[in-house]
């Protein structure tokens, strides 16, 4: 009775190293270290197109502020105009004609901040749309990312079980991650 049986189960088996595990464990470590180093190039794109898709949309509403103001000034051009107009009705011939002088004045100046305004919205509606594109882009890099993380777990839950099935479902997701990168990279 002084002997011990040591059972053993299939992590450790595979921790210690058993020689059957040991092409298939490569296999599958090589395969992850694949997957984990392009994980980390589609995360740099999904960070980066997220910090532009940031930084356009911040563009957007510097412009849109921009704008409005601009069209605020339009409106108080045209409150003056209206009170020029107003004054030129009720005044005598010589300020009618100062007021009139005014009045052409403010329809001048509103000219040219209606331009400003309108060249400022067009700024903001594109720096909008670079933004959407960014988001979109940056999507497609995540979603690449995300399924590239889970190959890994896979590949890790393949070493354990040592399921061919699993080794496959993870290529699949590796796989699927690889085409979201790809779609990405062109911009689709």
């Amino acid at each position: 009775m002084g002997e011990e049986f040591e059972v053993k189960g299939p992590h450790e088996e595979v921790l210690e190293g058993g020689e059957a595990g040991k092409g298939f464990n490569n296999q599958i470590a090589v395969m992850t270290a694949i997957m984990a180093t392009l994980g980390a190039l589609l995360s740099y794109e999904a960070s980066f197109t997220l910090s532009e898709a940031i930084m356009m949309k911040n563009e957007a509403a510097i412009k849109k502020t921009e704008a409005a103001n601009q069209w605020n000034y339009y409106q108080a051009k045209s409150s003056k105009q209206n009170i020029a107009e107003l004054a030129s009705k009720v005044t005598t011939s010589k300020e009618q004609e100062e007021k009139k002088k005014d009045i052409a004045r403010y329809v001048a100046e509103k000219a040219e901040i209606k331009k400003k305004a309108e060249a400022t919205e067009k700024l903001s509606l594109e720096a909008d749309e670079h933004s959407e594109k960014f988001m979109h882009s940056h999507h497609r890099w995540a979603t690449g990312v995300t399924m590239l993380q889970i190959a890994i777990s896979l590949a890790a839950i393949t070493i354990l079980t040592r399921r061919k099935w699993l080794e496959y479902a993870s290529l699949t997701c590796a796989s699927v991650g690889v085409i979201f990168g790809v779609l990405a990279w062109f911009g689709i």
